[in-house]
């Protein structure tokens, strides 16, 4: 019977390099974690003269390295501190210097935002429930109208937008404004009037209910209910313009159609100026926005992929983890200076001490004295160095003390 012997597989081993590089391409090229919210509490907060910023997020259980580049700070709303709890966007990576794995942040806002997003989240689903957003109370908007209502602030931008885009698109339009506060605890109520005012206009065709960009807070009188059912209660249909492409309100959803922005909606609410041409225009314009819809979704994919794998190959990853070491490096050194001249003084002062025990001084203090001769100022230590009428000089622990021997001494 034959027998045959095959030799162990050899283990593959990495070097430290090789095996770090490994787990930063794992991070990086990971879905979820290269575009990543996290919750937590800020500790170990530290920012340095090049403006980068250093700290843990941390819950009760975890905690997580998170870096900051300064680039990135000039967006933050806020001064962040050790203990305030924030939700940071970013993305993991491998910091091989330090050996750890790390958060890259882009964006951080306070836990409040976000609860009130959460909010937002809670009221549009109840209301979706509801039935407030079905697709079918969605009203058309009419080809031609003549007269348009606007409810924003007579003192915002958005109202000059959406009248200079009217005067452009559609000259003989008559616009009627409902003016209100936009912002504030009195806001909804006042939208909420003049959306009812203006419906009691017998020739209204189209209402605009708009104003300009900022945060959560800002927008957030667009996500009252009141201001929901007034716009489903309106008899026109009614657009929606509110801040800017990236901002939804409930007012977005219970509209009949949500612009970007108010001069979108000022567009939107003149399609076309033609009877003519009205069909065959409206056709075509489905059909580019669909098109385009796709291109550019498309593009976009493609563009988020290019993006990801110039980020990898970018050396600006490298010049950033160098930039992490050198703050490092700048402390240690701090700190071993520190210690070295802390060292050096006290062996300064050991020095001094020594010094201080052999001196001649110390010997004068404990009441002794030194005597020479006041003429050629030799010591004396003798008394056979000495004669009667000869002039001494006695050295003290505070001075000099001249004298003069007197006969003989006994």
């Amino acid at each position: 019977m034959l027998e045959f012997y095959f030799p162990p597989l050899q283990p593959l081993v990495f070097t430290v390099t090789a095996l770090s590089n490994y787990l930063r391409e794992l991070l990086e090229t990971d879905e979820i974690l290269r575009d990543v919210w996290v919750r937590g509490e800020i500790s170990n907060f530290s920012q340095p003269r090049s403006g980068h910023l250093y700290f843990t997020l941390k819950d009760s259980e975890a905690q997580l390295r998170c870096v900051m580049w300064k680039s990135q700070t000039f967006g933050l709303r806020f001064n962040p501190k050790d203990g305030q709890s924030v939700e940071a966007h970013g993305a993991m990576s491998f910091y091989p210097a330090g050996g750890q794995v790390q958060l890259y942040i882009d964006e951080m806002q306070p836990v409040g935002e976000g609860q009130l997003y959460q909010e937002f989240l809670r009221l549009k689903a109840r209301l979706e429930a509801e039935g407030l957003f079905a697709a079918e109370l969605k009203r058309p908007l009419p080809q031609f109208p003549r007269h348009i209502g606007v409810v924003t602030s007579p003192s915002g931008a958005a109202l000059q937008d959406i009248l200079n885009t009217l005067r452009r698109r559609l000259p003989l339009v008559r616009v009627t404004l409902a003016p209100t506060a936009v912002q504030g605890a009195e806001a909804p109520a006042g939208i909420v009037a003049a959306l009812h005012s203006l419906n009691s206009l017998p020739d209204l065709d189209l209402i605009i209910l708009a104003r300009g960009g900022g945060s959560i807070e800002d927008l957030w009188s667009f996500n009252d209910e009141s201001v929901a059912y007034a716009i489903r209660a309106s008899r026109v249909p009614v657009i929606s313009g509110v801040g800017h492409e990236t901002d939804f309100t409930i007012a977005d959803f219970a509209a009949d159609l949500r612009a970007p922005t108010p001069t979108a909606a000022a567009e939107l609410a003149t399609p076309i100026t033609s009877a003519d041409l009205a069909a065959e225009l409206l056709s075509i314009q489905q059909s580019m926005n669909l098109s385009l819809k796709n291109k550019i979704a498309s593009l976009r994919q493609d563009l988020l992929l290019a993006e990801n794998r110039l980020q990898r190959h970018s050396p600006a990853q490298r010049v950033r983890t160098y930039l992490q070491f050198l703050d490092e490096t700048r402390e240690r050194l701090e700190r071993a200076m520190s210690h070295y001249l802390s060292q050096h003084q006290l062996k300064l002062q050991n020095h001094i001490a020594r010094l201080e025990s052999i001196s001649p001084m110390a010997v004068l203090r404990r009441g002794f004295a030194i005597v020479s001769d006041a003429q050629t100022h030799q010591l004396i230590s003798q008394r056979n160095q000495t004669s009667p009428n000869q002039s001494i000089q006695i050295q003290l622990s505070d001075g000099k003390v001249a004298a003069t021997i007197s006969g003989d001494i006994p």
